[in-house]
């Protein structure tokens, strides 16, 4: 029998990650459009950088090359800041317990998604990688190439700015 060729390694370790990766890239784009277009180019970078992956977190990996592409595609044509609303109740699972309990979900989504809104492309992405992806600070170092001291810091900035802009939409 022979090893399969590293290209399906890379794509059955990186297509369960796929979800993570557009929700990923829709806080860095602010825009489903351009999700769609960086995971496709991520995707595709990854298969044709299969050699670089080492056997890490492959979701971490697959992160890192979303960021990459990310900043790589906006350099070209993706506008930094845009303003179509991510609607994050499309991407949750689960079913609802209630309209009232769904109606108060959803205002305190509006409240976290628009206070993210806020956040420079640093400290959302950091935030995002952290308390919605579950990564370690080490791997969000690896993701962003910071080192861990920065990714430290700027999750602590980026904490303190989000409770501030949470708390003035609380008002």
């Amino acid at each position: 029998m022979k090893p399969e060729p590293k290209n399906d390694l890379i794509a059955e370790a990186v297509l369960p990650h796929l979800d993570a990766a557009y929700n990923f890239a829709r806080y860095l784009t602010r825009n489903d459009h351009d999700a769609a277009d960086v995971v496709q180019e991520a995707y595709l970078r990854a298969m044709r950088y299969a050699d670089s992956f080492t056997g890490q977190n492959p979701r971490a990996w697959l992160f890192a090359i979303v960021r990459n592409t990310f900043f790589s595609m906006r350099k070209g044509n993706i506008p930094a800041e845009t303003a179509v609303p991510f609607e994050e109740e499309l991407h949750r699972e689960g079913a609802e317990p209630g309209p009232e309990a769904a109606m108060l979900r959803s205002a305190d989504a509006r409240v976290v998604k628009d206070a993210l809104e806020e956040l420079s492309v640093e400290y959302r992405e950091v935030i995002v990688l952290r308390e919605f992806e579950d990564l370690s600070y080490k791997e969000i170092a690896r993701v962003t190439g910071a080192p861990v001291g920065t990714v430290m810091s700027r999750l602590a900035r980026a904490r303190d700015q989000l409770t501030r802009a949470i708390k003035r939409r609380m008002v």
